[in-house]
């Protein structure tokens, strides 16, 4: 997903996304960005897989 920064505000930015809805983010979230950049959003199925695995086998260590 294409998300548009519409403005800056303190500690938030204002994106764009689709049919014109706006939506805030955290600046600490989406840092160096200006008015008009295009971020873009995805998931890391790879990563989150690797994260999966990873609680998976932190609990199966814990309630051994």
């Amino acid at each position: 997903m294409k998300v548009i920064v519409d403005r800056i505000e303190k500690d938030y930015v204002v994106v764009e996304i689709e049919k014109g809805k706006m939506c805030n983010l955290p600046v600490d979230l989406v840092p160096n960005v200006k008015e008009g950049d295009v971020i873009n959003i995805t998931v890391d199925k790879k990563e989150t897989k690797k994260r999966k695995e990873q609680v998976i086998d932190l609990m199966s260590s814990l309630f051994e």
